[in-house]
Order: structure tokens, then sequence, then C-alpha cells
């Protein structure tokens, strides 16, 4: 059975060619990492390759190991930026498991003892609130870049 076809109009490619907004927290010459504009937690952020691919059954190895680098980066990062108990790491595969947007995608989430996700509703958080969420992961992302250059 072979899986359909990469859609190159999909929501991520376009904020990759810049034709749609996105809060960026990170991005290097493989991946970007952008705010989750439906956030499940306070900080949940998306890492995403540059590189068209569907999800984990079809994307390169090697792209592969840069998302999950990334999403190191970003787990520590958001960990530190909210003083989260922990990090919940996920990638949804096909529509069958929850896929929604068909471009490889590694959603980081903070975690908090006791307090529950919300679920992902369809309804957009506020643009201000995803904003200063962004600038606190990229500060932490900062800090921590400084502290292991030292």
């Amino acid at each position: 059975m072979t899986s359909p076809a990469y859609d190159p109009d999909n929501v991520f490619a376009k904020i990759l060619r810049g034709e749609m907004p996105a809060e960026k927290v990170y991005e290097d010459e493989h991946t970007i990492a952008i705010m989750d504009i439906m956030p499940q937690a306070k900080g949940h952020t998306l890492v995403l390759p540059k590189k068209p691919s569907r999800n984990i059954l079809d994307i390169d190895p090697d792209d592969l190991c840069h998302v999950m680098t990334t999403a190191r980066k970003i787990a520590r990062a958001i960990k530190k930026a909210f003083n989260a108990d922990g990090i919940l790491v996920k990638q949804y595969v096909e529509a069958a498991a929850g896929q929604t947007v068909f471009h490889t995608h590694v959603h980081v989430l903070p975690r908090f003892e006791g307090v529950p996700l919300k679920h992902h509703s369809g309804e957009m958080a506020d643009s201000d609130l995803l904003a200063k969420n962004a600038a606190a992961i990229r500060a932490a992302l900062a800090e921590l870049e400084d502290n292991h250059a030292s």
C-alpha cells in the first residue's frame, strides 16, 4: 500500500515559502520551529523539516535526524522557559492517527503534574500570547546556548 503524494499546498509548505505567517521560534538550515496556533499547552511548538515529506514514514533519515535534534533543543528551551515538570514529544502519522497537516512535524509540549492537555479545538490562540510564549522560548534558547558556550 502506497502513501498519498505530498501536497505542496499544505499550510506548512506555505509557511516555509513565506506565503503564510507563523510565529517563529527557531530556524536553521534544515528545520524551523513555530508556535502551534491551536496549542494544547502554553508553549506548544511544532518542529518541521524544510524539505517536503508527509510524516515519519517517508521523511529522509537525515532530515529526521535534523528534526529530532531541533526538537531536543526546543524541548530543553520549553522546559526552562515555562519551568515545566516534563516534555511531551509526539508525531501523528496519517489521518487515522490524528495527522491533519501532511507535512512532517513534531509537537513539543511542556507538561505539568496534574494539568491535563487541552484538546486541539480548532480555535486559534491569541496572537499576542503566541508571540509572548515564542519570546520566552527564544530567550531560553539563547540562555542555554550561552551556558553551553561557557
